[in-house]
């Protein structure tokens, strides 16, 4: 994606020098920074009821700009403005429709599968209106009749899952605003101030209210609604990060560890919303963003000491992946998505010391996995209180959880009426479940990898097994779900990285030992962008 951020912001960072660092604390000063555009509000407007607060900070004024036909409007007030939405009546009915090639719960997993599909000649893009989904592409899929011949090709082959989303639309939705009594109304809007802070209330409480920095911009999603955009430079961004991602208490070397992965992230993922043309998304979709209200010197200053530093494999970013705790064990990449494995991103047991070997003892075997499991101590998440969790859920509870999922996918198993057993049949290295099966009144399916927790409520990642349960009762009333862990378990874990901060360990050290083979790097001319789906090497 030849987008704004790479085409101007990066020429700026190929002036960088490229420089091996030894320690993630070393500072760094006088880099240039880069400006990313954030989704804060991604679906402005579904709801005709919608309402967005902007308001100036103390001593400052809003400046809206818009075009109006050829001209530029800019008006410039004292006063909070509020964002209505109002439903307009279509003289005609619209069409709204997109072939959708497939649902999936996360990203990574849409990315491979239009991955495959441009691998068939077929143009795609990635689009989240709810859950994540591959369309083909409306500008090349662009008549019914294109649409309607490319799914009757796909269904030839013998492939049932995509399927088109039709909506004939009566209304739309228009955004307006007042001010001085005046009512103004435009898809577009920039709203900026002279001290780069606005403050965004999305209800009526106004404690509620949250601190952004730098731009906003009101604009056109692909869904009919609108976004709330914030232009914000990378480094500022950092400090909307930190704090709800892995907390300001946390030791120092944790939160620069934090801070070169999360900027790494975003760099790296620039590429995940251009269907909305805007580039990463402000909740745990991307990573966590909520503007400066929770900043603290704790945090900041691991951004400032570790200001332009990322973390690279052969001069490339990383894909920097990681989520809350591991559960006492890191996952390949493969063992939660489809697509290439990272070789940084390998099993690695979450332990200061050596309290578990999986090259003789495989978690992929069952046994193995249950002992692993009943393991509590002496792993860097013990003390957590969700590396180890159990929950019992009934058959009648997972059968609706089940039947949900399958709906969303459009699966012809969500007719099912009861589930006579479940089984995995299938786990990685690590113990991450890669195939479940599920068998039923009218057929046996397979939930893969990540589905799992998206089909069931219970399981707070895939690090778990099953066991049935009777409680009195002829035949299986349901099931335990015993594990650990919570998120994808690939990656650094956030709460193992704090206990081996506390143990004296530095962020180079807790980086090299969550991302094995990585480097340490400040950005520069030798580490390429990582471009869009297409161009990229695990999308190409």
């Amino acid at each position: 994606m030849k987008i704004f951020f790479w085409r101007s912001s990066y020429k700026i960072l190929t002036t960088f020098c490229l420089l091996g660092l030894t320690a993630a604390s070393t500072p760094v000063n006088n880099n240039p920074d880069v400006e990313l555009k954030i989704g804060i509000v991604q679906r402005f407007g579904s709801t005709p009821t919608a309402k967005l607060k902007l308001t100036p900070t103390k001593g400052d004024r809003l400046k809206l700009k818009w075009q109006q036909g050829h001209q530029q409007q800019t008006l410039v007030t004292a006063n909070p403005i509020q964002l209505e939405t109002v439903m307009e009546t279509l003289p005609q009915a619209k069409v709204q429709e997109v072939l959708v090639l497939g649902n999936y719960r996360t990203f990574e997993t849409a990315e491979d599968s239009a991955r495959n599909w441009r691998s068939q000649g077929v143009e795609v893009e990635i689009a989240q209106p709810e859950r994540w989904q591959v369309w083909a592409k409306r500008e090349v899929y662009s008549s019914p009749l294109l649409r309607r011949l490319l799914l009757q090709n796909i269904q030839a082959s013998g492939q049932t899952l995509p399927y088109l989303d039709t909506q004939i639309l009566q209304q739309i939705p228009r955004v307006g605003w007042e001010i001085n009594g005046k009512r103004y109304s435009n898809n577009y809007l920039e709203i900026t101030t002279d001290k780069n802070l606005i403050r965004l209330n999305t209800g009526t409480k106004p404690e509620n209210a949250r601190l952004f920095p730098g731009r906003l911009k009101l604009q056109p999603n692909a869904y009919g609604s609108y976004s709330l955009v914030n232009q914000v430079p990378l480094e500022t961004y950092l400090r909307g990060v930190l704090p709800y991602e892995i907390g300001t208490r946390a030791p120092q070397a944790s939160l620069e560890a934090q801070a070169i992965i999360a900027r790494t992230y975003a760099l790296r993922n620039v590429r995940r919303f251009e269907v909305d043309n805007y580039q990463l998304c402000a909740d745990t979709h991307c990573q966590v963003y909520d503007g400066l209200n929770g900043v603290a010197k704790t945090t900041d200053q691991a951004i400032a000491a570790t200001r332009g530093m990322v973390l690279t494999h052969n001069n490339e970013l990383v894909d920097a992946l990681y989520s809350s705790t591991t559960g006492g064990v890191t996952a390949y990449f493969s063992d939660v998505w489809n697509g290439e494995d990272r070789p940084y991103l390998r099993p690695v047991v979450d332990a200061a010391t050596n309290i578990w070997d999986i090259s003789k003892n495989n978690l992929a075997d069952e046994n193995n996995l249950r002992q692993f499991i009943n393991l509590k101590q002496g792993f860097n998440e013990s003390k957590w209180d969700v590396f180890r969790w159990s929950k019992q859920t009934s058959l009648e509870d997972i059968t609706k959880d089940l039947q949900k999922f399958l709906r969303a996918k459009k699966s012809p198993y969500s007719k099912f009426k009861t589930i006579e057993a479940m089984a995995v049949t299938k786990r990685s290295n690590s113990g991450r479940i890669l195939e479940l099966a599920v068998k039923t009144d009218i057929g046996v399916f397979t939930l893969h990898k990540d589905e799992v927790r998206s089909a069931f409520a219970a399981p707070r990642s895939t690090l778990f097994y099953l066991q049935p349960l009777n409680k009195g009762t002829p035949g299986i009333w349901g099931y335990a779900f015993i594990g650990g862990g919570l998120g994808h378990g690939v990656g650094l874990s956030q709460t193992g990285a704090q206990n081996l901060a506390k143990l004296g360990w530095p962020s180079a050290k807790i980086l090299q030992f969550y991302y094995p083979g990585t480097e340490l790097k400040i950005l520069g001319n030798e580490i390429q962008p990582f471009l869009t789906s297409s161009d990229s090497k695990t999308g190409r």
